[in-house]
């Protein structure tokens, strides 16, 4: 049966760590689009964790075992950051759609591995940025698209908190070879690809200053400071890190046009378009991550694009890997182009 036959997406997990909670309750929040049909981990009890009660989840140890077996039209990749890329082409490769958690990937090599496996087999890779299915981001989005505040001409994102990682808590995120970096690549990926939502160009240069203020286990920065340059001329400006928490008053968001200005603090939404005055609306949180896949299901079942496919994701990892540049050599960087397909 096809996948618009049965009317639900049938995922199969991959990887149950941490974040893979928030995933699977946002499978349990939509039963009427998403089928959580099998889960693969190495670790048996993790897996088991995840699948609760539901005796109908296969379990497997290697995802590669769970993609063979059939039965999948999707999965959904929760694995440490440098086993991504892998795990991506793989189920790309078998035909399945992707749910990818961030990073998408961590080399320009394998960035374009993957949009060859996405040209290739004619699936869709969605990056799975859950911050996008806050209101007040959508709110913003659709007020800048209405063509009220005019022009983009800058943006600037934050995502700072207190983290009270210890060197056996942070596990893999401390070296390097696995995380892909520090801070920057991991939570500073948020704002990030925030930026690029609100930006809504290519990003072409980046300036960039990194520091380790208080993480001093870390092989990486702990705290990022990054400038954007997009080639439809915007500017962004992201700060973000894990050694402290924001001033009172730091926006989440913030972007002003031609015609006026918009900020968030992820709650509430004040815009302002010159000469008139201020509106501020407050929005009731929702589950991100069950926003977050019911949007992948119905973009499967309706052949829609996703919000941000892996073309956004390259484009937040070209960021990053130009900000690490930038932050070595003193200079601004040019973000690297990579072959890609357009998302389907």
């Amino acid at each position: 049966m096809t996948v618009s036959e049965a009317r639900k997406v049938r995922i199969g997990l991959i990887g149950a760590g941490g974040i893979a909670g928030a995933h699977v309750a946002g499978f349990r929040r939509n039963p009427d689009t998403v089928e959580f049909a099998a889960i693969a981990d190495p670790v048996r009890e993790s897996a088991e964790k995840r699948r609760g009660d539901d005796e109908g989840v296969r379990i497997y140890a290697d995802y590669r075992e769970m993609i063979a077996a059939g039965g999948l039209d999707a999965v959904d990749i929760c694995l440490p950051h440098h086993l991504h890329a892998e795990a991506v082409i793989a189920a790309a490769d078998a035909g399945l759609h992707v749910l990818c958690e961030k990073p998408l990937c961590l080399t320009l090599d394998e960035a374009e591995a993957i949009a060859a496996a996405v040209e290739r087999n004619g699936v869709t890779v969605m990056c799975a940025h859950n911050q996008l299915f806050q209101p007040a981001v959508a709110a913003a989005k659709e007020l800048v698209e209405s063509g009220a505040l005019g022009r983009v001409f800058e943006v600037r994102t934050t995502y700072s908190f207190f983290n009270d990682f210890t060197v056996e808590s942070m596990g893999w995120r401390a070296q390097a070879a696995t995380a892909g970096g520090g801070e920057l690549i991991d939570t500073g990926y948020h704002p990030l690809y925030l930026l690029q939502h609100f930006a809504g160009g290519t990003p072409v240069e980046v300036a960039a200053m990194l520091s380790r203020h208080r993480l001093e286990f870390m092989e990486g920065e702990d705290s990022a400071q990054v400038l954007v340059r997009y080639d439809n001329g915007v500017v962004g400006h992201v700060t973000t890190s894990w050694a402290y928490e924001p001033a009172v008053g730091t926006e989440k968001f913030s972007l002003v046009g031609e015609n006026g200005s918009l900020s968030s603090d992820g709650t509430t939404l004040i815009s302002r378009v010159r000469g008139q005055e201020p509106v501020t609306a407050t929005f009731e949180p929702v589950h991100e991550f069950a926003a977050e896949v019911a949007h992948f299901a119905e973009c499967i079942l309706e052949g829609r694009r996703p919000i941000q496919t892996h073309v956004e994701g390259i484009d937040v990892l070209g960021v990053i890997l130009a900000a690490y540049e930038s932050a070595t050599t003193g200079s601004v960087a040019p973000v690297r182009a990579v072959e890609r397909s357009a998302a389907v």
